[in-house]
């Protein structure tokens, strides 16, 4: 049975009128220690990073951040201000941020150092990091929170994919920021009559991440080639994999959903028209990607990053007897709403992914294991990269098979990162048919 508190004092009181000995693998079962805290350890502490600490403390257990850990300590103390300042301004017990001095961790090892001290881990690094910090929590038995994507490259994806199947064996929760699978619009029926065929057979799926873009952080003189490109990871292939997968990912990951599948094939086209600078790295700043389903049936996919142009982030499904026009929503060919929810009171998604892990890390129970899905998802993103910089159809199970790994030979600020500048300042951007991609 799974051990909580409430099992804990239960079997330690019927020890103790037995005469028994209390041990100390007993006591380490339930998070570590008696007192029913959930320890938790952040790695990462960028923005996504700091609203995830906080919507960990914002949950109904008695919950602590105790360890913090990220590349740069302005970083890390931005963070620990902006947790602080939230937490204050919501009347909520202060007291829940917990982080001594000395476990506050800096540096590329920082994962290293945070892990042992919690029993949930945050990680919120860049893309590219989270395979080897997803594997690290995973062998040190602890509880995950995990953003999405979850790799930048296929070695990365396969890595995950094996540390999901350990996570599994030794029933360790794995919560992935893809929160539309803990969004009631997609969650309250709408996916299930999907499946279920309530607009007949799927033949089309549209998938859209289109929007002006992300931020610029300008260079420093001081600054390594390594730093700056840490401190600028959405265009770098290595840290983020192309807007493709750090955003789109989630819209591509509803459409594998619909279908219960992954895509055979994906061909497309891409390319830099708006954010063309050098301070826009390699990557494209739009894609257009066409999938194949065993079935036949296509998903078309569309993201940008273009200012001053109509925005649009949703799925939409085309049946063979009726449509889905937005989620929650169901059509028969005649326009009759077969669905027609309304979500203006549904719960914020991103905080009821961690409410629901966090009830599960305390009652003792094993309940997600969202890993080997987000693998999934972000293999798709990167197959649709693969398309756009090739300009070639590329197959599943050859991507997935890739041995392209993105990383730097050496994770060190006075190391060479493996993109670098040419003689113009300029990045080289990939070009279809030159680009090699597996």
């Amino acid at each position: 049975m799974p051990i909580n508190r409430r099992s804990f004092l239960q079997r330690t009181t019927a020890l103790a009128a037995a005469g028994l000995a209390i041990t100390p693998e007993l006591a380490a079962k339930v998070h570590s220690s008696v007192d029913d805290v959930i320890r938790i350890g952040l790695i990462g502490c960028g923005g996504r990073g700091t609203g995830a600490a906080f919507q960990a403390l914002s949950t109904e257990q008695n919950v602590k951040l105790v360890a913090m850990g990220d590349a740069f300590r302005d970083r890390l103390d931005k963070a620990y201000t902006g947790i602080q300042t939230q937490l204050e301004e919501n009347e909520m017990d202060t007291a829940r941020l917990d982080v001594a001095e000395e476990n506050k961790f800096v540096g590329f090892d920082a994962y290293e150092k945070v892990i042992p001290l919690c029993d949930v881990v945050l990680i919120a690094t860049p893309p590219g990091f989270r395979p080897i910090h997803f594997e690290a929590a995973v062998a040190a038995d602890k509880q995950i929170f995990m953003e999405k994507p979850v790799a930048v490259d296929a070695p990365g994806v396969r890595r995950v994919l094996a540390a999901a199947e350990e996570a599994k064996a030794k029933k360790l929760n794995v919560v992935v920021g893809l929160q539309r699978h803990y969004q009631k619009a997609y969650t309250d029926g709408w996916i299930d009559m999907l499946q279920n065929g309530a607009i007949g057979d799927i033949t089309t799926s549209y998938v859209y991440w289109n929007s002006g873009g992300v931020w610029v952080r300008p260079r420093e003189p001081q600054q390594t080639e390594m730093e700056y490109q840490m401190r600028n990871w959405y265009y770098f292939n290595w840290l983020c994999g192309d807007h493709i997968n750090e955003q789109h990912i989630h819209n591509l990951d509803v459409g594998n959903w619909v279908k219960q599948d992954t895509p055979q094939t994906a061909s497309g086209y891409g390319g830099r028209h708006m954010r063309t600078g050098k301070e826009h790295g390699e990557i494209f700043d739009h894609h257009f990607v066409e999938y194949t389903y065993a079935d036949g049936s296509r998903m078309i996919s569309q993201c940008r990053h273009w200012e001053g142009c109509s925005t649009k982030v949703t799925e939409e499904f085309q049946g063979t007897n009726g449509s889905a026009p937005t989620p929650g929503k169901l059509l028969t060919p005649g326009g009759y709403a077969l669905l027609d929810r309304d979500d203006r009171k549904d719960p914020n998604p991103y905080q009821l992914e961690h409410d629901l892990l966090f009830k599960a890390v305390a009652d003792g129970e094993y309940k997600y294991a969202d890993a080997e899905n987000a693998a999934h998802a972000t293999m798709t993103a990167i197959m649709g990269r693969m398309a756009t910089y090739s300009g070639q159809v590329i197959d599943w199970d050859t991507a997935l098979a890739s041995d392209l790994d993105l990383s730097p030979a050496t994770y060190a600020f006075d190391a060479l990162p493996p993109i670098l500048p040419l003689e113009s300042g300029y990045y080289p951007v990939p070009v279809p048919g030159e680009t090699r991609v597996m």
